[in-house]
C-alpha cells in the first residue's frame, strides 16, 4: 500500500518504520528536516513540504497526520485541503478530541474528502511489539486502509470500532483507565517504600508480581524497568503532565452521568504533582489552627 505520513515524532517515526518493514511505500514529511532524512535512510520516500508529500502520492491518497492535537493538527488539515483530490482520505492518528473528529469529517466531506480517526496506543514500544489501533470512520473507507492498520498492529490489535470519532473516543477512555491504573501502582509502591522497618526491595517486588499475580501487567513491567534503573527514583521529579485524554474522559463521564471517581481522582493527583506547595493545604492548616488551636508549621 502507498502511505503518506506527516509528523515524525516518536510515534510517527515508529509507525513509518513498521510500515516499511511490512513492505509499504511510505512518503514522509515533518516540520523539521532531520527526521525526514533519518527515515529516508531507512527506505522512506522523503518530502520536504506538504505539497511535495501530496505530489509523490497516487490518488486516491491516504495521508496520516501524527502531530499534537489541537491547533497544530487543525493547521495541517487546512494546509492539505486545497492540495488533495476528491476521494482522498486524511487519517488523524494523534490524540484528538472525538468532537473535533466529527466536525472535521463534516468539513472535509464538503470538499469530497474522507476522514478517519485512529486511536493509537503502544508508545515507543509500538515499533517492535505493534501498536493497538482503534479506528473510527466509514466502513468502506476504513476497509481500503486496512492493510496499513493491520501492519501497525499485532495479532488481534486492530479494530474498526465505529463511525468517525469512535476511534479517538475509545482511545480516550483507554487513557482514562490508564490514569487510574498508574495511580494505583504509584500509591501502592509508595506505601511499600515508606514501610521503612521492612526495607522492602521494589525491584524485587515489581518483578515478583509479574508472575502469577492478579495485578500483573505491562505497566508493572515498566515500573520494574524504572526501579532497576533508579531504585529510589532519585533522578526524577514527581511532576506529572496530562495530555488531555484524562480530562476529556472525566468530562464524558459527567456528560453521560457515569460515576468515575477513580479516574477523576487520578487526574486530580496529576494536578497536585505540579504544585510546589498547595495553597489548599495552607487553608486547611489555617482552619485547624483557628477552630482548634492546632499547631502549624511556619513558612521560612
Amino acid at each position: 500500500m502507498e502511505i503518506g505520513l506527516y509528523g515524525l515524532g516518536r510515534m510517527g517515526a515508529g509507525m513509518a518504520r513498521r510500515w516499511l518493514r511490512g513492505g509499504h511505500r511510505v512518503v514522509v514529511t515533518n516540520r523539521s528536516r532531520g527526521p525526514i532524512d533519518e527515515l529516508a535512510a531507512d527506505g522512506a520516500v522523503p518530502a520536504y513540504s506538504v505539497a511535495e508529500l501530496v505530489g509523490k502520492l497516487a490518488t486516491p491518497r491516504a495521508i496520516w497526520i501524527m502531530l499534537p492535537a489541537g491547533e497544530v493538527t487543525e493547521a495541517a488539515i487546512q494546509e492539505l485541503i486545497p492540495l488533495l483530490a476528491r476521494g482522498d482520505v486524511i487519517i488523524d492518528g494523534g490524540n484528538t478530541n472525538y468532537k473535533d473528529d466529527q466536525r472535521r469529517a463534516a468539513m472535509l466531506a464538503e470538499h469530497g474528502l474522507h476522514y478517519v480517526d485512529q486511536g493509537t496506543s503502544g508508545g515507543i514500544w509500538g515499533l517492535e511489539v505493534g501498536f493497538c489501533i482503534m479506528v473510527g470512520g466509514e466502513r468502506a473507507v476504513v476497509e481500503r486502509l486496512e492493510p496499513a492498520f493491520r501492519t501497525l498492529a499485532p495479532e488481534h490489535g486492530y479494530g474498526h470500532v465505529g463511525p468517525v470519532g469512535a476511534g479517538h473516543f475509545v482511545k480516550m477512555i483507554h487513557n482514562g483507565i490508564e490514569y487510574g491504573m498508574m495511580q494505583a501502582y504509584a500509591e501502592g509502591f509508595e506505601i511499600l517504600k515508606t514501610k521503612r522497618d521492612f526495607n522492602l526491595d521494589l525491584v524485587q517486588i515489581s518483578q515478583l508480581w509479574q508472575h502469577g499475580s492478579v495485578v500483573r501487567s505491562w505497566l508493572l513491567e515498566l515500573a520494574h524497568n524504572a526501579f532497576k534503573k533508579d531504585p529510589g527514583l532519585a533522578s526524577i521529579r514527581g511532576w506529572v503532565a496530562d495530555s488531555g485524554e484524562g480530562r476529556w474522559t472525566v468530562q464524558a463521564a459527567i456528560d453521560q452521568d457515569v460515576p468515575a471517581p477513580v479516574i477523576t481522582l487520578s487526574l486530580m493527583q496529576r494536578f497536585v504533582s505540579r504544585q510546589e506547595e498547595s495553597f489548599a493545604a495552607k487553608v486547611l492548616a489555617a482552619l485547624r489552627q483557628e477552630f482548634g488551636g492546632h499547631a502549624v508549621v511556619k513558612a521560612e
